[in-house]
């Protein structure tokens, strides 16, 4: 019997109305723990900034304290956002975090700001900094930092990540465009489409994406992630309602109105319910059976190498619970509690 796909796990570390950004982070050390346990092949906590629902604002920091408290589970970023930070910072950063966990860390790069204009100036604090035109030349040396044979020049003439780095982290190119997809392509990493994001071309992207792959010292054939919103639960009744708080902070991105998830209680009265449920989503809510039957759907219309799962509910409660649900339909092979 041939092993199932691999499942992966996005966290954002989602701060509820009336919690705190502890209470947020001792959630995610929960999650990462329980998809540890369960079997998930990795977990990634993404960078934003200026968002009152998100805690995640530094990956390397958060990184760093889950791979300490989990034992097998790959951990990383998805992603750490690239025109935010100077090249060399991000490859030193990352390089510590390998040298401490040899072979279980990933860097997955962005590009976009992971915030509003505003917040993105004052991290940059050069105004011409905001364009994000330089990104594929920061990535190539960012590579080159990492010790990738192709690179010549650049700040790899001088620099190194470590003077005696033995592993490097996995880099993994992140995006929800064309131009993502055929830069990952061309440098030959894997590829990671935000489907999550809610955008219909996730298709058009993974195929761009193996197109224009080019085998490289670091993969030889394409390998692909797609994230998605999921969120199981024991009825696809109950899975919908816990979902509901979900929905209302995306609309709430949406209008530019960021605010604390609310809870579900709150949610069931919020007067702008109705626009929330009624906005076009391709989020993947059922129970357990429903759920694991369109994520086989997701994977065979995509040919994804590996599904990556995001879900934001107020409660950790329902978050580990989905995650329970969907492994055991999945067929994940469970690992043995330390």
């Amino acid at each position: 019997m041939s092993e199932p796909l691999p499942l992966s796990v996005l966290e954002l570390a989602t701060v509820g109305s009336g919690q705190s950004t502890a209470h947020a982070l001792a959630a995610t050390t929960r999650v990462a723990r329980t998809a540890d346990r369960l079997g998930f092949s990795r977990l990634w906590v993404a960078e934003h900034h200026n968002m009152p629902a998100v805690a995640s604002t530094n990956p390397p920091v958060l990184i760093a304290h889950l791979a300490a408290v989990t034992e097998r589970i790959r951990i990383g970023s998805g992603g750490v956002m690239l025109p935010n930070h100077a090249p060399l910072v991000v490859a030193e950063q990352f390089a510590i975090l390998e040298a401490l966990h040899p072979g279980r860390i990933d860097l997955g790069i962005g590009r976009a700001p992971g915030t509003d204009q505003q917040t993105a100036a004052a991290l940059r604090r050069d105004p011409a900094a905001l364009s994000a035109d330089d990104f594929p030349q920061h990535l190539i040396d960012l590579l080159g930092l990492f010790g990738d044979p192709r690179v010549e020049g650049g700040l790899a003439e001088r620099f190194r990540a470590t003077p005696v780095a033995e592993t490097v982290p996995q880099v993994v190119l992140l995006g929800s465009s064309d131009f993502s997809a055929q830069l990952a392509g061309h440098l030959g990493l894997p590829f990671a489409f935000a489907h999550h994001f809610g955008g219909p071309n996730v298709l058009t992207a993974v195929g761009l994406y193996r197109e224009t792959f080019r085998p490289s010292s670091v993969l030889e054939e394409p390998f692909t992630i797609v994230a998605a919103n999921v969120l199981a639960a024991s009825t696809e009744a109950e899975a919908r309602r816990l979902a509901l708080p979900g929905q209302l902070m995306r609309l709430s991105l949406r209008l530019n109105r960021p605010r604390p998830l609310p809870s579900v209680e709150e949610a069931l009265v919020d007067p702008e319910r109705a626009a929330a449920e009624a906005m076009p989503s391709n989020a993947i809510v059922g129970d357990a059976a429903g759920t694991v039957e369109q994520l086989r759907r997701l994977a065979a219309d995509t040919g994804a190498d590996e599904l990556m799962l995001s879900a934001s509910t107020h409660g950790v409660e329902e978050r580990v619970r989905s995650l329970e649900l969907v492994a055991g339909a999945w067929g994940l092979p469970a690992r043995a509690a330390a």
